[in-house]
């Protein structure tokens, strides 16, 4: 076994194995994260559509209770209409206060949801990343049992395509 000559390409072949291995360990850890990241904003942003929703139903009830006042005073004899118009102008002001918290509220779940996009658009690369570079890395271990310089070449373009898709989920070179 010491009298076989050790070819030269098989140390590039362990380094670049090395290589596409920690680029795929670290392609899974990121692309992990923005998995949470994506959760987790979504999570956020129903909370606040839900917020959004209750805020909007408190709302209605209130712009019911002013067309009723508004009727009301159509129909009350003079007297009683200075009771209604405070009465009035004190749903219209909570109509208001509601409509005011809703569009904050907006903001808020439009945020969220645009994080959770961004999230969704940098994980996406980190994914396929992972499946070029573990391809990549399974065609080195083919070449190196079967010591094919052909096999390792087609791994090595292989792993290369992942490690464009882990820079891509850094900087995001390709639209989506």
């Amino acid at each position: 076994m010491a009298d076989d000559k050790k070819e030269p390409w098989l140390n590039l072949l362990a380094l670049t194995t090395v290589i596409l291995a920690v680029c795929a360990t670290l392609a899974t850890f990121k692309g992990g994260g923005y998995s949470t990241k994506t959760v987790l904003n979504q999570a956020m942003a129903s909370d606040q559509w839900a917020y959004f929703q209750a805020k909007g139903i408190k709302g209605n009830l209130y712009e019911v209770e002013a067309m009723r006042l508004k009727r009301e005073q159509e129909l009350a004899p003079r007297t009683s209409l200075p009771l209604l118009e405070k009465s009035l102008a004190d749903v219209e002001k909570k109509v208001a206060n509601y409509d005011g918290e809703k569009a904050e509220i907006f903001k808020k779940a439009t945020a969220f949801e645009e994080a959770k996009a961004d999230a969704q658009r940098h994980g996406a690369p980190f994914g396929l990343a992972v499946i070029y570079l573990q391809i990549g890395i399974l065609l080195s271990s083919i070449a190196a049992l079967l010591k094919q310089k052909p096999v390792y070449w087609a791994g090595l373009a292989v792993g290369l395509v992942g490690i464009v898709y882990f820079a891509d989920g850094f900087f995001l070179f390709f639209p989506v």
